[in-house]
């Protein structure tokens, strides 16, 4: 394929790619910007492109990956890395007070909920919420990795189940 056809056929794809990019819930403005950014990337790695007839799929990937990556790259710009001794990564866009009274009564229900399971379930899952990983809890309850793992879903299940009710 030559340029000029390559060229040719790219553009063809631009108010699909601009109503691929608007799903994406962007404003018009950026979504003109992803579709610009997407032919730039298709000029320039063009040679990577084997005419297989696939152009309309190759570009649409790369219109996906491009507002994955954007997406991804914004969330960390947006996010403030806290200092102090604790260390903390802290997201702007996330705003809330977690001490307001319908977060702390869900935490009480929720210890409740746990406080009623099997002690089986119980103890797995109270390490794994502390923290420890699949093979700590195995080691230190003496049980098989599947076993922890499948204890520690049960106890998911039948949380999930009380607190629906």
């Amino acid at each position: 394929m030559t340029e000029i056809e390559f060229g040719k056929q790219l553009s063809d794809l631009q108010p699909g790619l601009l109503r691929y990019a608007l799903g994406f819930k962007l404003s018009r403005d950026d979504a003109k910007d992803l579709v610009q950014e997407t032919f730039l990337k298709a000029i320039q790695n063009k040679d990577r492109y084997s005419d297989t007839g696939y152009l309309k799929t190759w570009t649409y990937t790369i219109l996906r990956n491009t507002f994955i990556n954007n997406y991804r790259r914004n969330t960390l710009f947006n996010t403030m890395i806290d200092r102090s001794e604790g260390s903390y990564y802290i997201n702007q866009s996330i705003c809330g007070n977690s001490d307001s009274p319908d977060s702390v009564y869900s935490f009480k229900e929720i210890n409740n909920s746990i406080e009623l399971l099997h002690n089986k379930f119980k103890k797995p899952f109270r390490m794994y919420i502390d923290g420890y990983k699949y093979i700590e809890i195995s080691e230190a309850i003496k049980l098989k990795i599947g076993t922890v793992k499948s204890r520690i879903f049960i106890a998911r299940k039948m949380l999930k189940d009380q607190l629906l009710k």
